[in-house]
């Protein structure tokens, strides 16, 4: 019971994290750029980061693996959101953004998780 909570709790927070984001980059039309999205999952890829690194050199509890790799992280980031806007951008004839959107987060995604490892170095 107490894994269930652990993953309430930091997927709470991560919401919460992630609403503040798209109040402080709001998306002006269908066709804008969704900074928001992009940031939140960035940002989420290096928390995730920092603790895989982490995780590398000392073991550390499910708890805490649960609380911020599944549960904030997993609050954090948002693939369904990234979707939508994604199909959306193709929709509204904004194919070039769309790609732009797709690659942008696939390739930062995977520098952000690699950031993340690299200053989860610095910490041990």
């Amino acid at each position: 019971m107490l894994n269930f909570a652990l993953v309430f709790l930091g997927g709470g927070l991560g919401s919460l994290c992630r609403y503040a984001v798209g109040l402080w980059l709001p998306s002006s039309s269908p066709q804008a750029f969704p900074w928001a999205t992009l940031l939140a999952n960035i940002l989420a890829c290096i928390v995730l980061g920092i603790l895989v690194g982490w995780m590398a050199k000392h073991p550390i509890s499910n708890p805490y693996k649960l609380l911020i790799g599944t549960g904030f992280c997993g609050g954090f980031s948002t693939f369904s959101t990234f979707s939508k806007e994604t199909l959306a951008l193709f929709q509204e004839q904004a194919s070039n953004t769309a790609i732009l959107y797709l690659s942008a987060s696939l390739l930062l995604g995977i520098a952000a998780i690699y950031i993340g490892v690299l200053l989860s170095r610095l910490f041990t």
